[in-house]
């Protein structure tokens, strides 16, 4: 059985209701999923999980979250080379470019991107929610 940890930060709600339905979607597909804010997550955590789905919503300037999600996605980043990765946040404006830079910093962190990366504009509809689902599964 794969194990994903689903690994979050939340301000609204918003990213929260996406990493929810991750999980539902690993679960669905056979997986063990673990639910995890940002705050409780570190590097040296990584090797207990067969894959990773981190969500962060946009904040500022289109930048990930700064006081908690970044600093510990900075930690991991070092250890994502062949690693099975998901990324997906929710944002209200803007164009969505801090999931471009997010995506750019996986890529040359040579990550495995399991599934592409999953932006929710405002609260997740019905849509987004069903590929949340979907990221969740190409995870396991």
């Amino acid at each position: 059985m794969s194990k994903v940890a689903v690994v979050y930060w939340t301000g609204t709600g918003n990213t929260e209701a996406m990493a929810d339905a991750v999980v539902e979607g690993i679960i669905e597909a056979g997986g063990e999923a673990k639910l995890i804010f940002s705050d409780d997550f570190n590097a040296s955590m990584m090797n207990d999980f067969d894959a990773i789905a981190f969500g962060c919503p946009a904040m500022g300037d289109e930048v990930l979250e700064e006081m908690s999600f970044d600093p510990m996605f900075t930690d991991c980043e070092k250890d994502l080379k062949g690693r099975k990765i998901a990324i997906f946040g929710s944002y209200e404006w803007n164009n969505g470019e801090w999931m471009e830079d997010w995506e750019k910093r996986c890529v040359e962190a040579e990550a495995n991107l399991a599934y592409p990366p999953l932006p929710a504009y405002d609260a997740p509809n019905e849509e987004a929610i069903a590929k949340c689902r979907e990221l969740g599964a190409a995870l396991v």
